[in-house]
């Protein structure tokens, strides 16, 4: 914000970052208009300034002074809005105030110029200025007639001096302040924003990992029960009535969850003439994983589960736990139909590990896709839950098979 305290000259830089971005070339410091009317009301006091100091003295005398002092200080009054070179305005200012010790057409120009100094740059530079323009008028005073005795001009100079630092002073400040201000509003605003996108995309990625995790073991199911329908039309009729009960089953089921999902989304309570509605079904635990070893083994697999360990397990822990186990035996039904699957759960102090293995083949390497049978995210949003929770999460092909191998640990 302020020029470097370190600048051995006094001909600084402009304090307000708006003022140094207006000096770079590609904005004048005021508006064209604005310097056009300062520059008019300036030329018209010089005027009446050098008419008011050629009546007062003899006729004739000094004349032509004052009117070279006054066609310079016009002349030099641009500079005090000039962006080329950066310090041109305090430049013009020290020039104004060497002329208004000539004559007191000068005098309009050089208030302005120290109250310009004064409005845009440091402490120490507009003190300079204004030291500078009160030593020219107390100069002028002292070889030139003036109306009040030389005591009284002496203190009205250093007084209209004074009031004319405090004046720039404070409206820099005051400029300081407002652009500070507006500054912290854009970065609040704009962090803001950036919170809210980033609540967005987490909120779209939770939403897609528990979209995946629910309805992706449901489709599969239905895929492998419908394909071994396909395949075996001349089963009993008992065999296909029972697969048929299983496909309308989890077609059931496959709905209930994606209302629970669509229900989550609307439960800010926008949706008229709701009323009260079915809470959204409860999360699944560790006792659930029987129920997925079942299904999985009612659609044809060859499920061997194991389960050790009865320590008690928080909620989240139990949760991230079955939801490795489905992901496990998804993918084993994509990638390797047919193969044994073996799921073992041990539940310990502190920690559960969750294995699921099958015997191959695997069609494919490690989180690829197959010809369109996944789309690859399952392992990443289940790696997101795993690492949520400070656990580990190792997905590798061990040759004759895939092994899906996780850490959940929890202070206990």
């Amino acid at each position: 914000m302020t020029a470097p305290t370190d600048c051995p000259s006094l001909l600084r830089r402009p304090v307000l970052a708006t003022a140094a971005a207006r000096r770079d070339g590609t904005h004048p410091l005021v508006p064209g208009w604005a310097f056009a009317v300062a520059w008019l009301a300036v030329a018209a006091l010089t005027v009446l300034a050098t008419a008011g100091v050629v009546g007062r003295d003899a006729p004739g005398a000094r004349a032509w002074l004052d009117v070279g002092t006054a066609v310079l200080a016009l002349a030099v009054l641009p500079l005090l809005w000039s962006r080329s070179p950066r310090d041109a305005p305090v430049l013009g200012a020290l020039v104004l105030a060497a002329l208004v010790a000539c004559s007191g057409a000068a005098t309009p120009a050089s208030t302005v110029a120290t109250l310009q100094v004064a409005r845009w740059y440091p402490l120490r530079t507009a003190l300079a200025v204004a030291v500078a323009g009160s030593v020219g008028h107390a100069v002028q005073a002292v070889w030139r007639p003036q109306a009040l005795p030389l005591g009284w001009w002496l203190l009205c100079d250093l007084a209209v001096h004074a009031a004319l630092l405090g004046w720039g002073l404070y409206w820099q400040s005051r400029s300081q302040v407002l652009w500070s201000l507006r500054d912290r509003a854009r970065r609040a605003e704009t962090e803001q924003e950036r919170r809210v996108a980033e609540a967005r995309v987490a909120e779209r990625t939770r939403i897609a990992r528990e979209m995946h995790d629910t309805l992706a073991h449901r489709l599969s199911l239905l895929a492998a029960t419908a394909g071994a329908l396909e395949y075996r039309p001349d089963a009993d009729p008992a065999q296909l009535a029972r697969a048929a009960s299983l496909v309308r089953a989890g077609v059931s089921a496959a709905l209930d969850d994606l209302r629970d999902v669509v229900r989550v989304l609307r439960s800010d309570g926008a949706e008229p003439g709701a009323g009260t509605r079915a809470a959204p079904a409860p999360q699944p635990t560790l006792d659930d994983v029987d129920r997925l070893v079942a299904e999985s083994r009612d659609a044809g697999g060859d499920v061997d589960y194991v389960r050790s360990g009865s320590a008690v397990v928080p909620r989240a822990v139990e949760v991230a736990a079955f939801r490795v186990v489905q992901e496990g035996l998804t993918n084993a039904r994509r990638h390797a139909p047919g193969s044994p699957v073996t799921v073992r759960v041990t539940a310990a102090t502190g920690e559960v590990r969750v294995t699921v293995s099958d015997a191959g083949p695997r069609l494919v390497a490690v989180g690829a896709p197959t010809s369109g049978d996944g789309s690859g995210t399952g392992l990443v949003g289940l790696r997101e839950r795993v690492d949520l929770l400070g656990g580990s999460l190792d997905a590798r092909d061990r040759g004759a098979g895939f092994v899906l191998d996780a850490r959940l640990p929890w202070d206990a």
